[in-house]
């Protein structure tokens, strides 16, 4: 008996799918959501300060050294308006000196959001005003006097609601799509090798071309009938945004495509370097895990650590959810997507030229 729990340990240790899933994979899992937590604390609002901000201020530092607060520095406005649009970030926070000389309070605080945070405003100016009462208990111990939030009519912009679904599904669309192209170009052509299929079929007068894009369009056939139906469920069910209708569909669907093509050409690679079947799965989930958890999926990338995002920043699905988001809700065209289209480009001639260099017939 000791003998063979010898045996079976090494065994186990030896077993690269073994080591994987019962050590990689639970610890993965722990990092990226034990960031996703923050360790608690309480609700933490993503502000952006306007231009014309006063930065000479007590309220302006209690602001900026607030826990609860995450400052966000855009390099365009373009850029501020589409996260305050989408709700990414709760408002638009402005401190300016009383025009009125000698009034009180000293500071008045303007705060411009719009009904995609509409959630998060209410808490924001909460916490705003007891960060305000502090400061004026603080510097005069009255209050109001050193600084207020004063309201107007037209800080709370109407806009298209931002729903739960407008995020999560692209992401899952998108990893629906990622998994058939990987998973099932490398097992279908594995097992196609290891049959003697392909020896069978160099062996006569078609062409090799002939056999891969066979396959692979009776794939993509059906992955873009998934699409078709995962788009208008969650259109005509749970409201998912196609902002210019039928045209964005279209566009979708070829975002689709496209990304189809990449992710099949790094199962052409796994299939290409699986010794065995049971090898398959350890090597697909190298490429396909990381992407799943950190490639906006299910949350935004910027909830990781600064030093993990710029590897979030290089993964195709990254760049393939980034742009379905944009075609569906921003209103975004194929063309006014280059980058991202740009890097699942590059991402498909690395795979595809790795895919020759590993290809076997047997």
């Amino acid at each position: 008996m000791l003998a063979i729990t010898k045996a079976s340990f090494r065994s186990i240790f030896r077993s690269p799918s073994a080591v994987v899933f019962s050590f990689g994979f639970p610890l993965i899992f722990i990092m990226v959501f034990g960031f996703i937590g923050g360790g608690g604390g309480g609700p933490v609002f993503k502000i952006a300060f306007d231009e014309g901000n006063d930065t000479h201020n007590a309220l302006y530092d209690s602001l900026i050294a607030s826990k609860s607060i995450k400052v966000m520095v855009y390099p365009t406005a373009a850029q501020l308006e589409t996260d305050l649009n989408k709700g990414k970030i709760a408002g638009v926070v402005k401190i300016e000196k009383n025009p009125v000389a000698g009034a009180k309070p000293d500071y008045i605080l303007r705060f411009r959001s719009t009904t995609a945070s509409s959630d998060k405003i209410p808490q924001f100016l909460t916490l705003a005003d007891n960060i305000s009462q502090k400061v004026n208990n603080a510097i005069l111990g009255i209050r109001p006097a050193y600084a207020a939030y004063v309201p107007r009519p037209d800080d709370i912009k109407h806009v298209t609601e931002y729903k739960m679904i407008d995020f999560i599904l692209p992401g899952q669309l998108g990893f629906s799509l990622l998994s058939a192209g990987i998973f099932g170009v490398a097992f279908l052509f594995f097992n196609l090798r290891q049959t003697m299929v392909l020896k069978r079929f160099f062996a006569t007068p078609i062409n090799r071309r002939n056999i891969v894009f066979g396959e692979a369009i009776s794939r993509v056939l059906f992955q873009m009938i998934t699409a078709i139906v995962i788009l208008l469920i969650g259109h005509f069910v749970f409201g998912f945004t196609l902002i210019h209708g039928a045209l964005t569909l279209v566009e979708l669907l070829i975002l689709s495509f496209l990304g189809l093509v990449v992710f099949m050409g790094m199962g052409f690679v796994v299939s290409g370097l699986a010794k065995s079947e049971s090898s398959i799965p350890p090597l697909a989930n190298l490429i396909t895990l990381p992407q799943f958890l950190l490639s906006g999926t299910f949350f935004s990338i910027d909830v990781f650590p600064g030093w993990l995002q710029p590897f979030c920043r290089i993964l195709p699905l990254t760049y393939l959810n980034e742009a379905m988001r944009k075609v569906a809700f921003e209103g975004a065209h194929l063309y006014e997507c280059w980058k991202q289209l740009g890097v699942l480009a590059i991402w498909g001639v690395i795979a595809y030229s790795l895919a020759v260099k590993v290809f076997r017939w047997e």
